[in-house]
C-alpha cells in the first residue's frame, strides 16, 4: 500500500511541471495571429460565445483558457461590446484585459475648420460612420438639436472642427452628440459674458464666427475682420460678405456674379441688413474667439490682396483705392 502511495505521489510530482507548462501555454503564452483579426462583439454576447469565437478566429489557443481566466478574475460579465483588431502576439490574459477595458479599434475623423454641415456629413459618411440621409435628418431634427442645448434649426456651426477617434459602428446620434459636446467643451462659459456685452445671443455669435472663418484663414486677421463686421452691425450697414451669399445659393458653381449679389435670399447680406439666420459653416476656436473679442477699430471695409491676406480701410474712398490696387489690377 505504501509503495502504491509513493508511486502516486511520484506521478503527481512529475505531472505538476507538465500541468504548469500547459496552463502557462494556454493562459499566458502569447498567440500570434496569422494576420490582423477583425473581431466584433455585439451587445449582449455571452462569455462562452466570445471565447469560442476568439479560438475560432485564431486570437487565442483555447476558449477554455479565456473562460477560466474570466471566472478566476471575476470578469465574466465585464466584457465590452465593440470592434476589436488583434495584430500582435497576445496571451489569453492580455486578450481578456483588452475586452474588459473596451480597448476597441478606433478610426480617425478630421473635420477641418470652415467645413459646412453638408461637407461634414459627407466626410462622416465617407469614413463609414453613418448614412448621409440619416445624418442630415438628425442634424436638422429640432427635438434632437434642442436636447443638445442649441436653439437653432440645424447643427450648422456646432460640429466642432477637430480630429476625432471613433469606434467603427458608432451610432450616428452618439457621433453628432460627441461633436457638439466638443463645441461646448472648448467654449464652455468663458465667452458668455463677452458676447452678452456685445449684444449677441449664442446663435448670433456662432453665426458671426462662421462668417469670419470663411472670410480668412489667417488667424491674426480674424479680430480685424470681426471688427469690420461689428462696426457695420452697430452702424446698421449691410455686412456685404460674399461667403453668406454663396451659402444661400443651392447650385453655386464656384463663380459669384452681380446677379447673385442682387438676388435676395435669407443669406444675402448685400440685400439684407444684419446677420443671416444662422451659421454658414463650422468655425474653429480662433474664429469664435475673434467674434467675441473684435479689435477696437473704426474699420468698415476690407478687400483681398490676392495672397490670402486683406487690406483694411476706414472710408469708402480708401476702400475703392484698395479695390483698384488689388482687384482691378489682378483682372488685367
Amino acid at each position: 500500500m505504501r509503495r502504491y502511495l509513493l508511486s502516486f505521489v511520484s506521478l503527481l510530482i512529475l505531472l505538476i511541471p507538465v500541468v504548469a507548462f500547459v496552463s502557462y501555454a494556454l493562459l499566458f503564452s502569447p498567440k500570434t495571429p496569422e494576420s490582423p483579426v477583425q473581431f466584433e462583439i455585439q451587445p449582449g454576447t455571452g462569455l462562452n460565445q466570445v471565447a469560442a469565437s476568439l479560438q475560432k478566429t485564431g486570437v487565442v489557443r483555447n476558449a477554455l483558457a479565456v473562460k477560466l481566466l474570466a471566472r478566476w478574475k471575476q470578469q465574466t460579465g465585464q466584457i465590452q461590446a465593440g470592434h476589436y483588431v488583434f495584430k500582435n502576439p497576445a496571451s489569453a490574459e492580455k486578450v481578456l484585459d483588452r475586452l474588459v477595458q473596451g480597448d476597441v479599434e478606433k478610426v480617425s475623423l478630421t473635420v477641418p475648420e470652415g467645413f459646412t454641415l453638408k461637407q461634414v456629413i459627407a466626410r462622416i459618411a465617407e469614413k463609414g460612420f453613418g448614412q448621409s440621409e440619416r445624418l442630415q435628418r438628425l442634424a436638422t431634427d429640432k427635438g434632437f438639436i434642442q436636447s443638445l442645448g442649441i436653439e437653432a434649426n440645424s447643427l450648422e456651426g456646432y460640429l466642432f472642427p477637430e480630429t476625432y477617434l471613433f469606434a467603427p459602428g458608432i451610432d450616428e446620434k452618439a457621433l453628432l452628440t460627441m461633436m457638439v459636446s466638443q463645441f461646448f467643451d472648448h467654449t464652455g462659459s468663458k465667452f458668455k459674458a463677452d458676447i452678452a456685452k456685445l449684444g449677441l445671443s449664442q446663435h448670433q455669435w456662432v453665426t458671426l464666427a462662421s462668417i469670419i472663418e470663411k472670410e480668412t484663414g489667417i488667424v491674426t486677421e480674424m479680430p480685424l475682420i470681426s471688427s469690420v463686421f461689428h462696426n457695420r452691425l452697430r452702424g446698421n450697414i449691410p455686412l456685404q460678405t460674399d461667403p453668406t451669399v454663396i451659402y444661400g445659393i443651392d447650385d453655386f458653381d464656384g463663380n459669384i456674379t452681380r446677379k447673385h449679389l442682387k438676388t435676395p435670399t435669407p443669406y444675402n447680406t448685400y440685400t439684407t441688413k444684419g446677420l443671416p439666420p444662422g451659421p454658414i459653416a463650422n468655425p474653429g476656436l480662433s474664429a469664435l474667439d475673434a467674434a467675441a473679442h473684435p479689435a477696437i477699430t473704426q474699420l468698415l471695409y476690407f478687400v483681398a490682396r490676392g495672397d490670402g491676406s486683406h487690406q483694411f480701410s476706414k472710408t469708402l474712398k480708401e476702400h475703392n483705392a484698395a479695390v483698384r490696387k488689388y482687384q482691378l489690377r489682378k483682372r488685367k
